[in-house]
């Protein structure tokens, strides 16, 4: 079962007309860009997809979207991320009747419990849809909680985790993942949430990566991969030192923090090259514009990727509608 989930597996950028609208034209577009370019799986309703921003009718339509785009032709992992236990629940009976290919959670992010909370979080929710592949999110920035090596590789052997999509940027506690995962068997699939140092995730013996920069750029994430399974070491360093310099259209933004600058980034490149018709973000965040919008195209052209425009005007409404 978890061979299926190797490689790399984007986490899709979700397109947003000027009126908030879900941008079907754009999300195909981005999406078979990807899948052209030979990543391995999608994950929809991730941090980049606007999981946390999105009403339950919107994360319908954006899963039955990705599922119709996929078409089969790669798995689909879809983000069931809530506060508490029963609310992610209800996602993954969603995510399960349209189709999904395994589901991700997060732990617990309003009433914080404890380990042993987060534990039974996660088995509850094995238990709700047994079928379903469950992988475990671990992005602590995020949900105030970071997920413990022990209790992952317990639920890995129990049947309970499939895998572990890891965004703590904690190289360190990734790497001990990894050696404490091969020690017990290699119960967990577990794949880097990094953009920028996947080279180091595959070197620790990473089963793949799920990298938000992959929307603006997948084919040398793609290349990383390949060369990876063949030990091809300065292929994979080389592919990395070029995503490392594009990953700089999220620092280069002034005035701007958080969400707004990183996925605000990822959107106004998706524009810049004509994936996307707009860089709209969700309410309340606007999105990037003027010399923020002139900064993130100079790192584009100076990596080498084509600009079909050179300047973005979105709409900054207060309506929103979903």
């Amino acid at each position: 079962m978890t061979q299926q989930f190797r490689g790399v597996i984007p986490p899709a950028v979700t397109p947003l007309t000027a009126t908030h609208e879900l941008d079907l034209p754009s999300f195909e577009s981005s999406i078979n860009r990807m899948i052209d370019a030979g990543v391995n799986g999608i994950f929809t309703l991730g941090s980049s997809g606007e999981v946390a921003f999105s009403t339950d009718d919107r994360r319908r339509e954006i899963i039955n979207a990705a599922m119709e785009i996929v078409d089969d032709r790669v798995p689909v992992l879809v983000g069931c991320i809530d506060t508490e236990t029963n609310r992610v629940i209800e996602h993954a009976y969603v995510a399960r009747e349209l189709g999904a290919s395994a589901i991700v959670a997060t732990a617990p992010f309003y009433a914080l419990g404890g380990e042993a909370e987060v534990e039974r979080h996660f088995r509850l929710i094995h238990e709700a849809v047994p079928d379903l592949p469950l992988f475990a999110y671990d992005i602590p920035i995020c949900v105030h909680t970071k997920l413990q090596r022990d209790m992952l590789i317990r639920l890995g052997l129990d049947g309970v985790l499939t895998g572990v999509k890891d965004s703590s940027n904690d190289d360190v506690s990734f790497r001990f993942l990894v050696d404490d995962n091969n020690e017990a068997g290699h119960p967990l699939t577990l794949l880097t949430g990094q953009e920028v140092v996947v080279d180091g995730a595959y070197m620790a013996g990473a089963d793949g990566s799920v990298p938000g920069l992959a929307n603006v750029e997948a084919t040398a994430y793609v290349h990383m991969w390949n060369a990876y399974q063949e030990g091809d070491w300065r292929s994979v360093r080389d592919e990395q030192d070029k995503m490392a310099a594009l990953m700089r259209i999220t620092s280069v933004v002034q005035g701007v923090q958080g969400f707004g600058a990183g996925v605000g980034a990822f959107k106004t490149a998706l524009a810049l090259l004509g994936v996307f018709d707009t860089n709209q973000m969700p309410e309340p965040i606007a999105p990037l514009k003027g010399e923020n919008v002139e900064r993130i195209a100079a790192v584009l052209k100076d990596c080498g990727l084509p600009l079909e425009r050179t300047s973005l005007e979105v709409s900054e409404s207060t309506v929103v509608k979903d």
